[in-house]
C-alpha cells in the first residue's frame, strides 16, 4: 500500500488581504498536490490562517475593535481568493480554534514533562508611554546580525536571522515610536540543544528532505550552537494562554505551525477520517510535505521538528523552500504595503493566467522571481493564448463546422509526429512531483508548437474539399485534437480552471 501524503503551505497571516506574492506559494503547492493526485496517490492538502501575534493585536488597538473581528474578515477574504484561483485545499482552518489550543497545549505539556522547558527572568522592552511590555513585533529597529534597518523584534526579513528583541539597534515602540526601556519579567524557554543529534539525523536521513542549499544553511545554524527558544509572551497578547502559566501566552511561532495539525484534526472530525493515521504515524506510512518561503526556514527546520519529536507527532518527510516574489528589487510585503492584492489582479485578468505564469517559472530552487507584468503579458499571450488555446480553438471549430463533428484516426505517416509528442509529455508527471513545474509546462508548450505546425503542414481546410476523412485525421485521432487534450491534462495541475474548459470541449 502506498503512503498517505499530507501537504501544507505556509499559513497566511490574518492581518490583511492575500497579494499576488502569496499566490506563488499557493499555486506551487496546489500544482504539486494535483500532480500527485493525478498520479493516483492518496494526497490531502491541509491549510489554515495564522491568526495570533502582535500585528493583529496592534491593528485592533489602532482601529479600536476586537482582534477576532479582524481575523474573521481576513479568513473570509483569504478563502474567497484562494477558491477563485482554483486552489484545491481539503480544509482551510484557523489557528484561533479549539483544536489549535488543544494541540499546542499537548505539545507544550509533553515538552515541559520531559524537561525541555525552563523559566527564568529576562529583560524585555517596556514602553513607558503605552505602559506595557512590548512583544517582538511591537518593537522595530536595526537587525543585530546584518544591520538592516526597520526590522521586527524577533527575526530579520533581510537575512532570516532570529534574535531577542533587546538585541535590536535603535529600538522603537511600533505603536507610538517611543524609545523603550528595559524591565525584568519571567519567560519560558525551550532548550534545543538536546535535539541536536536528532536534528542532524533528520536533516541527513533522506537526501530529498531538504534542498542542498537549505540543508547547508540549517547545518550552519546548528554548528553555531542551538540557542534556547523563548516561547512565551506577556499579557496583553492575542494568542493562546500557556497551560499552567497564567498571564503568559505562546509566542506566535510556537502555535502557528501547530495549525497544520489542528487543521487535520478538524478535517478528520468533520469528515470521518483517521487523524492518527497522519500525525501519529511513521514516515513509512505517512509522508508530510511542507511548502514554505525561505524567510521561515529556521522555524520549520529547527523548532518545528523538535516540537514534533518531543511530543510524539509525525515529523516532516520534506520541507520544500521557494524564493520570494520581487517587484523592482524589493520583496512583496503585506506588512510594508508593497504589494498588489490578488483580488485586484482578478478584476483585470483570469486566475488561469497567473497560475500558468507562476507554474511556467517555478522550479525546485530558492531563486527569487522578479514579477514583470510586461513579461507576464508577453508569456501568457505567446504561449497560453497564441499556441495552446489557438490550437484547441482552430481544431475544435473546424471539426464542428466543416467535418460534421466527427473525428478520425491517426494517419499511418504521422508516426514521427506522435513520437515527438510522446517524448515531450512522458516526463511531465515526474517534473511536477519534483517541484519542477517550469519543465513540465515547457514540454506542454512544445507539444502545442509541434501540433500547430502539423496542422499547418497538413492544411485540413484544403483537404476538407477533396478528402474529408484525411482532413479529420489531420486534426483529430492521435493528431492535434488528441494532443490538445493531452496538453490540457499535462497543464491541468498548473491551470485547472483554464484547462478544464478545453477538456470539456474536447470530450464533446
Amino acid at each position: 500500500m502506498s503512503r498517505r501524503v499530507l501537504v501544507t503551505a505556509a499559513l497566511p497571516y490574518a492581518n490583511g488581504p492575500i497579494h499576488v506574492g502569496h499566490m506563488l506559494e499557493a499555486i506551487q503547492t496546489d500544482v504539486y498536490v494535483r500532480a500527485r493526485q493525478l498520479a493516483g496517490e492518496d494526497v490531502v492538502f491541509m491549510w489554515a490562517d495564522d491568526t495570533h501575534g502582535t500585528p493583529v493585536q496592534a491593528r485592533a488597538l489602532r482601529e479600536g475593535r476586537p482582534p477576532e473581528d479582524i481575523i474573521a474578515e481576513a479568513y473570509e477574504e483569504h478563502v474567497s481568493v484562494y477558491r477563485d484561483f482554483g486552489i484545491g485545499f481539503d480544509i482551510f482552518h484557523s489557528t484561533h480554534s479549539p483544536e489549535n489550543e488543544h494541540h499546542a497545549g499537548e505539545i507544550f505539556r509533553a515538552m515541559e514533562a520531559n524537561g525541555y522547558v525552563s523559566a527564568r527572568d529576562v529583560e524585555q522592552f517596556y514602553c513607558p508611554h503605552d505602559k506595557m511590555f512590548l512583544p517582538d513585533r511591537f518593537v522595530r529597529g536595526v537587525c543585530p546580525k546584518c544591520g538592516a534597518p526597520d526590522q521586527y523584534g524577533d527575526s530579520c526579513e533581510k537575512c532570516g536571522s532570529t534574535y531577542a528583541s533587546t538585541e535590536l539597534g535603535e529600538p522603537a515602540c511600533a505603536l507610538c515610536g517611543t524609545t523603550p526601556i528595559r524591565r525584568s519579567t519571567e519567560h519560558l524557554f525551550v532548550s534545543l540543544a538536546p535535539f541536536e543529534e536528532f536534528l542532524r539525523q533528520w536533516i541527513h536521513e533522506d537526501g530529498g528532505r531538504l534542498q542542498p542549499t537549505v540543508r547547508n544553511y540549517v547545518l550552519g545554524w546548528i554548528e553555531n550552537g542551538l540557542r534556547e527558544w523563548d516561547i512565551s509572551r506577556d499579557a496583553p497578547y492575542f494568542g493562546i494562554e500557556i497551560p499552567g502559566h497564567p498571564g503568559k501566552y505562546f509566542y506566535v511561532w510556537f502555535d502557528a505551525p501547530v495549525g497544520y495539525i489542528s487543521a487535520t484534526d478538524k478535517w478528520a472530525r468533520d469528515g470521518g477520517h483517521d487523524f492518527a493515521a497522519y500525525w501519529q504515524s511513521t514516515p513509512d506510512d505517512t509522508e508530510i510535505v511542507h511548502v514554505i518561503g525561505k524567510d521561515i526556514v529556521y522555524f520549520h527546520c529547527l523548532f518545528w521538528p523538535a516540537m514534533l519529536k518531543a511530543s510524539g507527532y509525525t515529523v516532516p518527510s520534506r520541507v520544500q523552500v521557494h524564493g520570494w516574489v520581487m517587484v523592482n528589487g524589493e520583496k512583496m510585503s503585506k506588512s510594508r504595503g508593497t504589494f498588489i492584492t490578488a483580488r485586484t489582479y482578478l478584476e483585470h485578468a483570469p486566475a488561469a493566467y497567473m497560475r500558468y505564469y507562476y507554474a511556467s517559472k517555478l522550479n525546485s530552487g530558492q531563486d527569487d522571481l522578479d514579477l514583470s507584468f510586461e513579461d507576464f503579458v508577453n508569456k501568457v499571450n505567446a504561449e497560453l493564448v497564441n499556441k495552446a488555446a489557438n490550437l484547441a480553438s482552430r481544431c475544435i471549430k473546424f471539426i464542428g463546422t466543416r467535418l460534421e463533428g466527427r473525428l478520425g484516426e491517426l494517419p499511418a505517416d504521422a508516426a514521427e509526429f506522435a513520437q515527438q509528442i510522446r517524448a515531450r509529455l512522458r516526463d511531465a508527471p515526474t517534473h511536477y512531483q519534483a517541484f519542477e513545474s517550469s519543465k513540465a509546462v515547457r514540454g506542454a508548450v512544445e507539444v502545442a508548437e509541434i501540433a500547430n505546425l502539423y496542422v499547418t503542414e497538413q492544411a485540413p481546410w484544403k483537404l476538407a474539399k477533396t478528402d474529408p476523412e484525411r482532413a479529420r485525421c489531420a486534426v483529430s485521432g492521435c493528431g492535434p485534437v488528441r494532443w490538445s487534450r493531452r496538453y490540457s491534462s499535462r497543464c491541468c495541475p498548473s491551470g485547472p480552471n483554464g484547462s478544464s474548459g478545453c477538456s470539456s470541449s474536447l470530450s464533446h
